[in-house]
């Protein structure tokens, strides 16, 4: 299925006043932001650059001294090392305020650490794209950011490919191979499996495969 597909649909969460929120689930490595950056350029492409906007949930990772504080740094990336209630409040925010420039965290993958307003939300937006493995949980404040998303899309796929890319991504951002592994079985594949046990929860599911996006249900 081409992409046109997904952004066709992505279009479709906006009502005819106001405006939607799509929100792009799945377990660590699966493609989510890569999905959610094809919708936005795409929607950027066909109704211009201020009808849709990007609000990754990566940008509400507690930072690294907040996490030394907590004890935490060793669990970087699990559902309570985010600020779940500041993005479902942001969230809440974007959806309600339609006259203002909504700004955003985004997380830094040099630094590896959250950067303050580094995202924006146009007064124009009537598509905004937000993705993060975490907001099909139905604990803590995660319920209250999915309430404020119109539709949330699973994305799966090869359980291998997945896996290598995690991989890559640590050695890409400095570990080492071993330590790369270490991380990913010990950290990483953890949260993976309770955000799988989320995926029941979501309003469509898609599937990242070499032949191209494809919706696998609704």
């Amino acid at each position: 299925m081409a992409i046109e597909t997904l952004v066709q649909a992505a279009m479709a969460v906006v009502p005819a006043e106001g405006r939607g929120i799509l929100g792009i689930a799945g377990t660590p490595g699966a493609g989510k932001t890569t999905l959610a950056e094809a919708i936005v350029r795409e929607v950027a492409r066909v109704r211009g650059p201020e009808w849709v906007a990007h609000v990754p949930m990566d940008g509400f990772h507690l930072a690294d001294v907040q996490l030394a504080r907590l004890n935490a740094l060793g669990r970087k990336g699990a559902p309570d090392t985010f600020d779940a209630d500041g993005y479902a409040h942001l969230l809440e925010r974007i959806r309600t305020d339609e006259t203002s420039w909504v700004y955003a965290p985004g997380f830094d993958r040099d630094l590896e650490q959250p950067v303050a307003a580094a995202m924006v939300v146009p007064p124009a937006a009537r598509l905004v794209v937000t993705e993060g493995n975490y907001l099909l949980l139905d604990v803590g404040a995660w319920p209250r950011a999915r309430a404020a998303i119109d539709e949330v899309w699973f994305v799966a796929g090869d359980e291998q490919v997945r896996l290598e890319r995690l991989v890559q991504r640590h050695v890409d951002f400095g570990k080492d191979q071993q330590d790369a592994r270490t991380w990913v079985s010990s950290t990483d594949e953890p949260n993976a499996r309770l955000v799988a046990a989320s995926a029941a929860r979501a309003d469509r599911q898609v599937r990242n495969a070499l032949g191209g996006w494809a919706f696998t249900n609704g």
